[in-house]
């Protein structure tokens, strides 16, 4: 399998639009405003199939873009691919913040694009029932909502995966970012 976290050279495939085409239908009935999209092709492709069937604008933001595997980007190289494996679980269960792949992101850079770009859209949104879709990437998921979410840890995370299409339901609170449903799974509340 090749690495494709950054540019457009892969889209989507037949299975890919499918399944946007069975999201944008579940989702029909719930009145988003505005989706933002990451800026890789795959996930375009998908905030557009949203878009059309939801009639709102799309912005892409590089905040959501999938995390830089540096200088693996485009290849399929097993060491890649163990490395990648070694570098999340550093993150995960070791707290080694600053692992990365070379020439790729470490936690702490991806959470510097990642957090204020949320925290924005909570402070430019805190006083409306406006809902907002972000279509991004399962390992930018999988980093970043346990960073954001008061009910949500890395263990939790890690336990249940971030399939394609899958969606994260969330809502803020006075205190804080809590998450209804990950993956059509609830989490414990607080």
């Amino acid at each position: 399998m090749e690495f494709s976290n950054s540019g457009v050279k892969h889209p989507l495939t037949k299975k890919g639009i499918e399944q946007a085409q069975t999201l944008a239908h579940k989702l029909s009935g719930v009145g988003f405003e505005i989706i933002y999209s990451s800026p890789v092709l795959r996930a375009m492709q998908t905030a557009q199939i949203l878009a059309d069937r939801l009639h709102v604008p799309i912005e892409v933001t590089e905040a959501l873009r999938e995390w830089s595997v540096g200088i693996y980007e485009g290849t399929t190289d097993i060491a890649g691919w163990e490395l990648h494996r070694k570098v999340q679980e550093d993150w995960f269960f070791h707290n080694k913040l600053d692992s990365k792949m070379p020439g790729g992101e470490s936690f702490h850079e991806i959470r510097d694009r990642f957090v204020p770009f949320i925290e924005k859209l909570i402070q430019d949104n805190k006083d409306t029932d406006r809902n907002i879709l972000c279509v991004a990437h399962g390992g930018l998921y999988l980093a970043m909502l346990p960073v954001i979410f008061k009910n949500v840890d890395f263990d939790f995370a890690n336990e249940h995966n971030f399939p394609y299409t899958a969606c994260t339901i969330a809502e803020t609170r006075p205190d804080g970012i809590y998450c209804l449903s990950w993956c059509d799974i609830l989490p414990a509340r607080r």
